[in-house]
């Protein structure tokens, strides 16, 4: 098969995933620290929150690297297009929670204080999520 620009190395795939999930978990810890910031009323329980969403979505999605660190190096191919480094199950989800944040952050259901810690245990969630996509990285690097 003849690659084309658009095409990266298979292993590259991975680098590029954990990228995209730093990007997100900037964004994301960016917007809980500010709600943090803005909100008028912030106690312990808060910050209790935001530790038990990092676990709860940092369990649920080193799973998720796991399963896509396994998928792309069992590619054959050399080189694959860049957007294989999520399957389209993954892209769907991404979509979804991102409307969904953007829906609830914009249509004011929720208070600043769920979005400062809901978002903040979230964001860091995904900057371990990208942090463990580059290990995988420089571990299949070095295979």
């Amino acid at each position: 098969m003849k690659k084309s620009i658009l095409h990266i190395k298979t292993n590259s795939l991975l680098a590029l995933a954990g990228t995209v999930w730093l990007i997100a978990s900037f964004n994301v810890t960016r917007l809980g620290i500010l709600a943090y910031q803005g909100a008028d009323r912030i106690q312990w329980f808060h910050y209790a929150s935001s530790v038990a969403i990092f676990l709860i979505f940092g369990a649920m999605f080193f799973k998720m690297v796991k399963k896509h660190e396994k998928r792309i190096t069992s590619y054959p191919e050399s080189h694959k297009p860049f957007w294989y480094f999520f399957d389209m199950k993954s892209y769907i989800i991404m979509a979804v929670m991102m409307s969904g944040g953007i829906y609830l952050r914009n249509s004011h259901l929720v208070t600043d204080g769920f979005i400062a810690y809901f978002y903040t245990g979230l964001g860091i969630a995904l900057g371990l999520a990208g942090v463990v996509f580059w290990v995988s990285y420089f571990k299949n690097k070095k295979a």
